[in-house]
């Protein structure tokens, strides 16, 4: 039961995640969540660092879409200027505004993966829809708000469970 919340792969941050590596596999679209992965929840623009980085992953001929559960002014102010389309108000880990994101990146499932920094939302959404998922390590986990804290603690019973059946492992991540 608790396997639908472990994540295809494991990464510090959308920086190390291998973009080749995703290409040999098919991948062509990215379903990415703003906050806490892309960028600290508080922090309204794209760090020139992370602008870099989507130009290189556009550039490598993937196509991007941002799915966030925040309103849509905070996902407007960031994704608009970086010329990204948005769903906002997603409501995951329901399964709609991943169809939409995919129908909007005009792939199908697999060949899009979906990056979040939550297994309760952006994992478990991701795998209902039967994307391959990557976990990044939150930005800024101080400044999320209360629903995420929340999923953190649900997150905690979950990370409990797979260490039990030998499944997560807190070693190195790729």
């Amino acid at each position: 039961m608790f396997e639908r919340f472990m994540p295809n792969m494991r990464v510090n941050s959308i920086y190390d995640i291998p973009l080749q590596e995703l290409q040999a596999r098919g991948v062509r679209g990215i379903i990415t969540d703003l906050d806490n992965t892309l960028v600290g929840a508080k922090e309204a623009l794209a760090t020139p660092e992370l602008a870099r980085w989507l130009d290189q992953v556009r550039e490598s001929g993937f196509r991007v879409v941002i799915v966030s559960n925040n309103n849509e002014t905070r996902v407007s102010k960031f994704a608009s200027p970086l010329g990204i389309p948005f769903i906002h108000a997603a409501r995951k880990p329901g399964t709609s505004a991943f169809a939409r994101a995919l129908q909007e990146l005009g792939l199908k499932a697999e060949e899009t993966v979906v990056i979040g920094d939550q297994m309760m939302t952006d994992v478990f959404g991701g795998k209902r829809m039967g994307l391959f998922t990557i976990l990044v390590i939150p930005i800024s986990p101080a400044d999320e708000g209360i629903g995420t804290r929340i999923n953190r603690m649900l997150e905690k019973i979950v990370l409990f469970r797979l260490r039990k059946k030998g499944l997560w492992y807190e070693g190195e991540i790729k």
